[in-house]
């Protein structure tokens, strides 16, 4: 099981300019990330104070990081990083060593 580091953007073009349209419109992407971290494969989410876009961190297989990015497709954009932990890169660093 890999970790992966997602950096989000909401979709300029599709944000609604009435603030109650835009509540409603986006609520139900927020009770989706819940879902995730329910079921266990979103660890942390956050989003930009002030900003149209955040981060998550997920845990899970590439398949599983796959599907549920494509849950928010078209109105969110990804970048995803998969993380190595300390130990990982340790491992690398001592492998350099030999």
């Amino acid at each position: 099981m890999g970790k992966y580091l997602l950096l989000w953007e909401v979709d300029r073009t599709r944000i609604p300019v009435n603030p109650k349209e835009r509540g409603t419109a986006f609520l139900p992407f927020i009770e989706m990330v819940k879902q995730d971290i329910k079921k266990g494969l979103i660890k942390d989410w956050g989003q930009f104070v002030g900003e149209h876009d955040g981060y998550a961190v997920m845990e899970g297989s590439e398949l599983e990081v796959g599907n549920s990015v494509q849950q928010y497709t078209p109105f969110v954009d990804f970048k995803v990083h998969p993380i190595t932990s300390v130990s990982q890169v340790e491992k690398v660093l001592k492998a350099l060593t030999k």
